[in-house]
């Protein structure tokens, strides 16, 4: 089921992640479907399940405009729904208002459980980051400033990712093309502390000094994900010696995508666009990292 986007952010290219068929037999029932309500703040919103053939969809900014960063997305919905609107195309649109091309990844949902549990959303995952990186010179991408946008469910994707990016599925071939985010940005995740307790981090996306530039973005009063998740990752982090930069809300709560404007937490996108900048994925070329 095709969902269309704003007007903002037009749709360039769909691309099935496996073509040949899924390394592992669907367990979705039935066609994919979408619903449209309407949120607490107001917006509507499209909700997909049912996903039994993962895709992604590039974005491109407006001729003259890209800088060659890019951007894979992970909406969240709990690995059931996928929230493709405010977590997929609205996040779309402002990526391509700096310069950046959006690319929308569609991964399997419902699914049983998540990684290390179940791996497929990590294979997707995988997956949709080494098309991205083959295409590059066609899609206008620069392949070494490719990064990662989670948001709850897809937040924990996005970590996993970063975390395991050479987990070699037991269904799929192996390749040489790099799944590594060059920058994660990590938006009210779920799952990342520790199912034992402690106030740690999950030891299976335990940080190492190979991770990418971390930016993370939560609010204090998320009592879905629970703002534990952002505070130990974040000094996880920090012992790694992994760049990173922690931003804390006291108002938001869970799934606010771009933010309501009338809270502080929508001003979230700014800071996002001067990270981006601190860690040379947009403005001068340059390695991404800190300097």
């Amino acid at each position: 089921m095709m969902v269309v986007a704003s007007a903002a952010a037009v749709a360039q290219k769909t691309t099935l992640l496996w073509p040949g068929g899924n390394p592992e037999a669907s367990k979705v029932v039935g066609a994919e479907v979408a619903t449209t309500s309407v949120d607490g703040a107001g917006r509507s919103v499209v909700r997909v399940t049912n996903v039994g053939a993962p895709s992604l969809t590039v974005y491109a900014p407006a001729v003259g405009k890209n800088s060659g960063a890019a951007a894979l997305v992970f909406p969240g919905g709990s690995y059931l729904r996928l929230s493709y609107t405010t977590e997929g195309t609205d996040i779309c649109e402002w990526l391509n208002s700096v310069g950046m091309t959006c690319v929308l990844v569609k991964y399997r949902v419902p699914e049983d459980g998540h990684y290390p549990a179940n791996v497929e959303d990590l294979e997707d995952a995988q997956q949709a980051m080494r098309i991205t990186r083959a295409h590059a010179t066609e899609w206008g991408i620069d392949p070494k400033r490719v990064g990662v946008i989670g948001f709850s469910a897809g937040a924990h994707l996005a970590v996993a990712l970063s975390t395991h990016p050479e987990f070699q599925g037991k269904n799929v071939a192996a390749s040489s093309v790099d799944a590594r985010p060059d920058f994660q940005m990590v938006i009210y995740p779920g799952w990342l502390t520790n199912p034992a307790g402690g106030g740690t981090v999950d030891p299976v996306l335990a940080p190492t000094v190979s991770m990418p530039p971390t930016f993370l973005v939560q609010a204090e009063n998320d009592y879905t994900a629970h703002v534990e998740n952002v505070l130990v990752y974040f000094e996880a982090l920090k012992n790694a010696k992994v760049p990173a930069e922690l931003h804390v809300y006291t108002l938001g709560g869970h799934g606010f995508g771009m933010g309501q404007k009338e809270l502080p937490i929508s001003g979230w996108t700014g800071l996002a666009e001067t990270w981006l900048k601190t860690v040379h994925v947009l403005g001068p070329a340059g390695a991404v990292g800190m300097p």
